[in-house]
C-alpha cells in the first residue's frame, strides 16, 4: 500500500529516512517515466531522476503545504530533464537536436511496436515547453491545474500548450512521413 501526499509530508517533516522512504516507493517510477519521455535515454533518466530527488530532499524545507507535492515534484522533475536536454545540445553543439534520432539512438525501444515509435518522434517534435505539458497530461495523468504548477505556468496557457502540442501530434501522425 502506497502512502499518500500528507502521510509523505509529515513522515518528511519528522523521520526524514522514512518519509524519504515513502517518496520514493510512490514517485520514483512515475518520475524517471516522465524524464524518460523528455530526455529518452535510459541512463539520462536515471541521471536525472536522482538529480531530482536530491533536489527534492536538499529544498523540502521550501515545500509549501498549500502546494501539491506531486505538482512540486514533477516541476523539479521537469526543470532537471529540460536542462539536461538544455546541457546535452549545448556539450554537442547542436542548434536543434532531431527527436527522430533521439528516438531511435535509445537501447530501450520497442522496435515492434511502430505506432510507439511514431507517437515518440511526434511527442520529440514538439518544443520543450509542450513536450513536457504533452508528457505530464497524457502519461502521468495531472490536471491542467497540477500541470500549470509543475511547468510555473497558467492553466490557460497549460491548456493552450496541450491543444497546440495534441494537434501537431495528430498531424504527425496522420502524416506519409
Amino acid at each position: 500500500m502506497t502512502a499518500d501526499d500528507k502521510d509523505i509530508i509529515r513522515a518528511l517533516r519528522g523521520k526524514t529516512e522514512t518519509g524519504f522512504r515513502l517518496l520514493m516507493r510512490k514517485y520514483s517510477q512515475p518520475v524517471y517515466w516522465h524524464i524518460r519521455r523528455l530526455v529518452v535515454a535510459h541512463d539520462d533518466a536515471q541521471d536525472a531522476t536522482q538529480e531530482t530527488f536530491i533536489r527534492v530532499f536538499r529544498s523540502f524545507d521550501k515545500f509549501r503545504d498549500d502546494n501539491s507535492l506531486r505538482s512540486w515534484i514533477f516541476r523539479i522533475a521537469t526543470n532537471e530533464a529540460l536542462r539536461l536536454i538544455d546541457s546535452r545540445k549545448h556539450e554537442r553543439g547542436l542548434q536543434e537536436e532531431d527527436g527522430g534520432h533521439r528516438a531511435l539512438a535509445d537501447n530501450y525501444v520497442d522496435y515492434t511496436d511502430l505506432e510507439g515509435i511514431r507517437l515518440q518522434k511526434a511527442i520529440l517534435a514538439l518544443p520543450p515547453k509542450q513536450q513536457a505539458t504533452f508528457n505530464l497530461r497524457y502519461y502521468d495523468e495531472l490536471s491542467y491545474t497540477e500541470i500549470a504548477e509543475a511547468t510555473g505556468s497558467t492553466v490557460s496557457a497549460v491548456k493552450m500548450n496541450f491543444h497546440i502540442a495534441k494537434e501537431k501530434i495528430i498531424r504527425y501522425m496522420s502524416s506519409n512521413d
